[in-house]
């Protein structure tokens, strides 16, 4: 064969394999894509079997973390907050456009985007600093204290002895949990009680709610301290629902068993800031709890006739009340006990009634 025949051939022979090579590296074959990435191949056919070979899997890297000393075990024990698991919902919608400005809706709608973005964040990240400050070491630097320190394994949590009842002064619960909700306002209750008898806990019962203010009863001047604050929803010019009442006393007997409260301190805000304060108001049913074991009332079939030297002012005090004014503690007695009648002035009949209370605290 001659030499031009043969280059012919050998190039007609490579020719034929670059087109070989060519056709088996061109568009027909599917794409592959990175398992990392979520977008599919632009090829309009279906994507590889993710586990199939042809795929490149990548293994997460074994992290090697620190393990956690004994004392920071123990203050991640101390210092976790057991949060309520609430069911997940949607947003809260926004009241209707034709609703009136600051409705329940509207009061409803707000609180509830307030909770979400800052409330709740704000609440737990107070009760975690509350807990830490409770299991610290107590200061060495305190100078009346010269040894070392030593613990004791006999306590407990303080609890709460007293239960405080109001009336919101406002118009409807929803603008009541958005007051509570606000840090502005600096005020806040553990329960509020709705119209229809619907009952919201704001606050752990252990923790000092911000509801009594300036106040006294017997001795104790500091009632935020050692009660319970439960808010009824009632603008003070109105009579209480049979709801709210129901839902009340289901409240109030589940306090009083798990705190072992004593009847005699179940009262109302009126009674601690005489002068102050006129809630539950005139319209509240004293005497209903009273009968329930919440609260003391008198028979007023029976009413015993008090000694000639009986000293009412005296008998109010022993009761709890503040006697630094004596009107304006008359007028809380009698707006808890007479109700008909709120002067500062005792008739016959109010000493009777007095009397008769403060029996009970004998």
């Amino acid at each position: 064969m001659k030499r031009s025949e043969m280059f012919s051939s050998k190039a007609l022979f490579k020719m034929a394999l670059l087109m070989v090579v060519l056709y088996s590296c061109g568009t027909s074959q599917p794409a592959r894509r990175n398992v990392l990435s979520g977008t599919r191949p632009s090829t309009g056919q279906k994507p590889a079997n993710p586990n199939s070979s042809e795929q490149t899997v990548f293994t997460k890297p074994e992290q090697i973390t620190k393990q956690p000393s004994k004392t920071e075990e123990r203050q991640k024990l101390n210092t976790a907050v057991e949060r309520r698991q609430e069911p997940v919902s949607g947003n809260a919608s926004a009241p209707d456009a034709n609703a009136t400005y600051r409705t329940p809706a509207y009061y409803k709608y707000i609180t509830d985007s307030i909770q979400r973005t800052s409330a709740k964040p704000s609440y737990y990240k107070s009760t975690e600093n509350l807990f830490k400050q409770m299991a610290v070491v107590p200061n060495p630097q305190n100078p009346a204290i010269n040894s070392q320190w030593y613990t004791t394994v006999n306590f407990d949590a303080r609890k709460p002895n007293f239960v405080i009842l109001h009336h919101t002064a406002q118009n409807s619960a929803e603008q009541t949990l958005f007051t509570f909700s606000i840090a502005r306002t600096s005020v806040s209750a553990h329960f509020v009680i709705g119209r229809d008898g619907t009952a919201y806990q704001l606050l752990n019962e252990y923790m000092r709610a911000w509801h009594a203010g300036k106040s006294k009863w017997g001795a104790i001047t500091d009632m935020n301290s050692c009660s319970l604050g439960i808010e009824i929803d009632n603008n003070g010019n109105e009579p209480f629902t049979e709801p709210q009442i129901q839902s009340l006393l289901k409240l109030l007997t589940y306090l009083k068993n798990k705190f072992g409260i004593p009847q005699a301190n179940f009262i109302g805000h009126a009674d601690i800031a005489p002068g102050r304060k006129d809630d539950p108001s005139s319209y509240f049913p004293w005497k209903r709890l009273a009968t329930a074991g919440f609260g003391y009332w008198y028979d007023s079939t029976n009413l015993q006739q008090p000694p000639a030297d009986f000293n009412a002012l005296l008998a109010l005090r022993v009761i709890g009340y503040d006697i630094s004014n004596p009107a304006n503690a008359i007028k809380s007695f009698k707006l808890h006990f007479v109700q008909t009648d709120t002067t500062p002035v005792l008739t016959d009949y109010d000493k009777k009634i007095l009397y008769n209370v403060y029996l009970n605290y004998q």
